[in-house]
C-alpha cells in the first residue's frame, strides 16, 4: 500500500531522522555560540551563528522535497560538521560538545546516505 504523497515509510523515517539530526546540529551550534563560547558582542554572535548554520538551512527545503542534490549536499554539510566536531573534541573544555557534534553529524551522513540510496534505486530524484 503506497502513501498518498508517494513517499515510502522508510523514506519518511529517514527524512524525519535527518531532520532531527539537522535540528540537533542547529541547537548544538546555538548552545556553543551563545552560551559556551560567546563572542564579545551580541551582533557578532548572531552574524557568526547564521554563517555557521547557513549550510544546514539551505538544504532543508530540498530535503523535504526529497531532491537528489539536497540529499547529496546534506552528506557534504554533515562532513563539514564532522570535521568541526573533531576539532572541538581535541580541545579539553569543548570535548563533550565536540563528541556530540561528531555523533549528530555522523548520523546525519548515514541518514542522508540511505535516503540518497533509496532515491537512486527508485529513480525518484528531483533536480
Amino acid at each position: 500500500m503506497s502513501e498518498p504523497s508517494g513517499r515510502s515509510n522508510a523514506a519518511q523515517l529517514l527524512l524525519f531522522f535527518a531532520a532531527l539530526m539537522i535540528g540537533s546540529l542547529l541547537a548544538l551550534t546555538g548552545l556553543r555560540q551563545f552560551f559556551v563560547e560567546p563572542l564579545a558582542s551580541t551582533h557578532t554572535n548572531v552574524i557568526w551563528f547564521f554563517i555557521q548554520v547557513l549550510p544546514l538551512l539551505l538544504i532543508i527545503p530540498g530535503m523535504l522535497r526529497l531532491h537528489y542534490r539536497s540529499c547529496f549536499f546534506a552528506i557534504l554539510v554533515g562532513s563539514l560538521y564532522f570535521i568541526h566536531g573533531v576539532l572541538l573534541a581535541v580541545d579539553e573544555p569543548l570535548r563533550t560538545l565536540g563528541f556530540w557534534e561528531v555523533g549528530f553529524s555522523l548520523l546525519l551522513i548515514l541518514a542522508a546516505t540511505y535516503l540518497l540510496r533509496g532515491l537512486t534505486s527508485a529513480g525518484a530524484g528531483g533536480e
